[in-house]
């Protein structure tokens, strides 16, 4: 059953290119007159890898580089509509233009939606209802009650990732002006009218937040691995093109996948939104020496309650072991 799905999908992926090729007008290569070829090729390409990742003997050398079970046909699955998703996604980054000025702007109820699809990806492709109950889902999510030092963590690694982020937008700016003004019109016409009341903020800084850390970082991390998931989180950003402001997402997507490595996807999420705050708020002038204050006192006390937690930790189970020690033989 897993096989047919994932060549039915496989299959629609490589139809569509193939129609736009035959001149069927299924894909748009942007503005300024662009060959759609190129485009139509790499979804056909896609198509083909994806059809490939069907075969038990592909998945499984590809298992030696991805935490994937090969004999698993839901890890199968979302091995394939994750290549499908990617290879899909860099197409049409490479191929098409950045220039987006028929796209509509966002509102709330769109990103909302949006962002809820996701939830509901995640959910149902770790088998809510069907493999597991709801706080079966959750702890198979990495959601949980966080710690104060998760929290901590979160907000320190926000303020870093935010710096880092304006670091990335100067080199943009230094080195491809261009491209820095064409994603700069692009992310102010589409997210533009969000930032402009209190409940835009609030839904940019929340929806996305919960959505996509849930989905990639809950769901599909444990499965294709950090760098994949990454490289897959970066893409679904299209809208930034082949800009050094993809590659900070790329980074920051590594930051927050090793949040989620070693703490949760709770604490990952919540760094998520504060990220988003700040990127929406932003941080005026005078306010930088307080914020870099802040962010100091942050850092520490994550510290502190890391090495806390692995202390308890080790005490545990040194307790455990002399426990066993006494026990009689």
């Amino acid at each position: 059953m897993i096989a047919i799905l994932a060549g039915f999908s496989a299959g629609i992926t490589f139809l569509i290119g193939a129609l736009d090729v035959a001149g069927a007008g299924t894909l748009t290569a942007g503005q300024g007159g662009q060959s759609r070829l190129p485009l139509d090729v790499g979804f056909m390409a896609t198509a083909s890898i994806a059809a490939a990742l069907a075969s038990k003997p592909v998945r499984e050398r590809v298992a030696r580089f991805v935490p994937l079970d090969p004999d698993n046909p839901v890890h199968a699955f979302a091995l394939v509509l994750a290549v499908i998703f990617f290879g899909t996604q860099v197409s049409t980054i490479l191929f098409t233009s950045l220039a987006i000025s028929s796209q509509s702007a966002v509102g709330v109820g769109d990103l909302i939606a949006q962002e809820a699809g996701l939830l509901i990806l995640a959910a149902a492709g770790v088998g809510i209802f069907m493999r597991r109950n709801a706080s079966q889902t959750a702890a198979r999510l990495g959601l949980v009650r966080p710690a104060w030092w998760h929290v901590a963590l979160a907000l320190g690694a926000a303020g870093v990732f935010f710096a880092f982020g304006l670091a990335m937008d100067d080199l943009s700016r230094t080195l491809t002006p261009d491209i820095y003004r064409q994603v700069s019109s692009n992310t102010n016409q589409l997210f533009g009218g969000l930032v402009s009341g209190p409940v835009g903020i609030a839904a940019i800084a929340l929806a996305p937040a919960i959505g996509e850390e849930i989905l990639f970082r809950g769901a599909l991390q444990p499965r294709i691995g950090l760098i994949a998931t990454a490289l897959l989180f970066a893409s679904f950003h299209a809208q930034y093109g082949l800009s050094f402001d993809t590659l900070g997402v790329f980074v920051i997507a590594l930051g927050l996948g090793s949040i989620r490595k070693f703490t949760n996807t709770t604490t990952s999420a919540m760094s998520h939104a504060a990220y988003n705050l700040l990127v929406a708020v932003g941080i005026a002038d005078s306010s930088l020496y307080l914020a870099a204050g802040v962010e100091l006192i942050l850092i520490a006390a994550s510290a502190y309650g890391i090495w806390a937690a692995r202390r308890r930790q080790a005490e545990a189970v040194e307790g455990d072991l002399d426990n066993l020690a006494s026990r009689p033989q």
